[in-house]
């Protein structure tokens, strides 16, 4: 006889969280659609909860959101699916991005990532055996003046070669401590979720840590201030040509 997957056929109601859980999770629900006026705003930090408990949005954790907002699960699962934040199968404690856009790339990002694939035995949104790193390419990590640039859990990883990636997902894989170059000390994915979904980072000395941009980033603030940079990142617009034809 031919099963229903085989046919197509639409999947069986997602099962619901063990009771245990799912009040665990009610009452953090409570907390997040109580900072909104209209509760269907909190779907995103919804998403970032269930994520927290299972390392990605499950069926089970959109019929949560679903149910606890008065929403159908198509409009979670649109959601879930829009946002390459959300993990849609098992994935890894530590999620590294490469950024392969662009400046990153031409930097050095392809080579990383390509790197990174052959040492780990993994594919691009692929985890290894171990269950500890899920690697994919993004598109751009918005730090291009620390180009080429890697991230893990949205922790920066900056001025990145391939031999410093690899060292940095093997302390990864072997429990080592590993520092991002600014920003707060890593956590797992899990960890991660929790905090964006609007928990307090409660680790000593997490919320202190913090990093800041580049020098190039701050020659249009420096201007803007009307001071004078200490070298001219380009030429005014057609002083190379006037000089060429002098």
């Amino acid at each position: 006889m031919t099963d229903q997957v085989s046919l197509g056929m639409p999947q069986l109601p997602a099962p619901a969280y063990p009771a245990d859980v799912h009040a665990r999770l009610a009452e953090d629900s409570k907390k997040i659609i109580d900072r909104y006026p209209d509760s269907r705003s909190a779907l995103l930090p919804m998403l970032h909860l269930v994520q927290s408990e299972e390392g990605h949005v499950t069926r089970t954790g959109m019929r949560f959101c679903a149910e606890t907002l008065g929403l159908t699960t198509a409009e979670v699962t649109a959601v879930a699916t829009f946002y390459t934040m959300y993990r849609r199968k098992p994935s890894g404690d530590y999620q590294v991005g490469v950024c392969t856009n662009t400046l990153c790339a031409v930097m050095g990002g392809d080579a990383i990532f390509e790197e990174l694939k052959q040492h780990l035995g993994v594919g691009n949104d692929e985890t290894t055996d171990d269950g500890k790193i899920t690697l994919e390419h993004i598109e751009c990590n918005a730090a291009c003046d620390f180009a080429p640039v890697v991230m893990v859990n949205w922790e920066f990883f900056d001025n990145q070669t391939p031999e410093s990636a690899k060292r940095m997902v093997d302390d990864l894989r072997a429990g080592r401590t590993v520092e991002p170059t600014r920003g707060a000390p890593l956590c797992t994915f899990k960890e991660t979720a929790r905090i964006l979904a609007g928990f307090p980072d409660e680790r000593p000395g997490a919320v202190e840590a913090t990093g800041g941009a580049g020098p190039a980033s701050l020659v249009g603030l420096r201007l803007a201030k009307g001071e004078t940079p200490h070298h001219r990142i380009v030429h005014p617009r057609g002083e190379a040509a006037s000089q060429e034809g002098e």
